[in-house]
């Protein structure tokens, strides 16, 4: 019997700020989101941040007790733990984009040493963090921040971000390893070495799953859904923006919070039935 593993990006794919999951005529009160049909699944500084719609978490519920469900993000371990989807606490997740690979919600040594020796070939933190810092400027971008030891970001006022900013930043990341995502409204400098890929299969390997399924929105996930047997990934988003595609990568139309139902209704119906497909780290 063939074993399916379900890895998914969290932001924009599974679950959503109020801002970011109205679609279509799903109209979201971020003060009473029981009656927007929307159920909390994340709490910061009191408040109810993120969300999915009542369908997506009860099938998210009835998927994670019959699947290995396993949470891929850029977030910090910090970030990812305010995180309480329905159905059982997955034992894997993987943070910092793949920078920490979490067991029953503790770092794992193993994979810590094997980040440590891939990021030890790129540029270092420090040269990333400066060249963030220097490019920013306060009318539109806000304090650069370190994510896990491991990668930086910064907060922007998209409309407000220069022309060229972008472009200058990514003919930096490219010369010493790095890359850069833009993702709503923050701007993300990440070592290349950190691939969700490779420890979504690393948690597959562990758990003999023959089939990967994935999901995300962003071209951080890029590589997750290279690697997987099948893939999908919402209407909105980077990935959805630049055109990229692969032949077992499913592109979806909704967008916002409807397209993670949608998603979690496309990991249901792909449980069963999917072959493996020969793949790498990178696709």
């Amino acid at each position: 019997m063939t074993g399916t593993l379900v890895a998914s990006d969290l932001d924009r794919t599974l679950i959503y700020s109020a801002a970011a999951a109205p679609s279509g005529g799903l109209v979201v009160d971020p003060d009473g989101p029981g009656t927007a049909g929307l159920v909390a699944v994340e709490r910061h500084r009191d408040r109810d941040i993120s969300f999915m719609t009542r369908p997506a978490a009860a099938a998210l519920a009835e998927l994670a007790r019959a699947q290995v469900v396993v949470p891929v993000t850029t977030r910090t371990p910090e970030q990812l733990a305010r995180v309480r989807l329905p159905g059982p606490p997955p034992r894997y997740a993987v943070a910092a984009n793949g920078g920490v690979l979490l067991v029953d919600g503790v770092p794992d040594p193993a994979w810590d040493r094997r980040v440590a020796r891939e990021v030890a070939g790129v540029a270092p933190l420090a040269a990333a963090l400066a060249e963030l810092t220097d490019l920013c400027r306060p009318e539109w971008a806000g304090q650069p921040r370190v994510a896990a030891d491991l990668f930086c970001y910064v907060v922007v006022d998209r409309p407000a971000v220069p022309a060229g900013a972008v472009e200058r930043l990514t003919a930096w990341a490219e010369a010493g390893g790095w890359s850069v995502s833009l993702q709503g409204r923050k701007v993300y400098l990440v070592p290349q070495p950190l691939r969700k890929s490779a420890a979504a299969l690393e948690v597959a390997r562990r758990v003999d799953a023959d089939v990967v399924l994935a999901a995300g929105d962003s071209l951080l996930d890029v590589d997750l859904l290279a690697a997987a047997d099948r893939g999908v990934h919402p209407g909105h988003g980077e990935i959805a923006a630049s055109g990229w595609s692969a032949p077992w990568v499913e592109p979806l139309t909704s967008t916002g919070a409807a397209a993670g139902e949608e998603i979690v209704a496309w990991f249901a119906a792909h449980t069963e039935g999917v072959a493996p497909r020969a793949r790498t780290a990178t696709g």
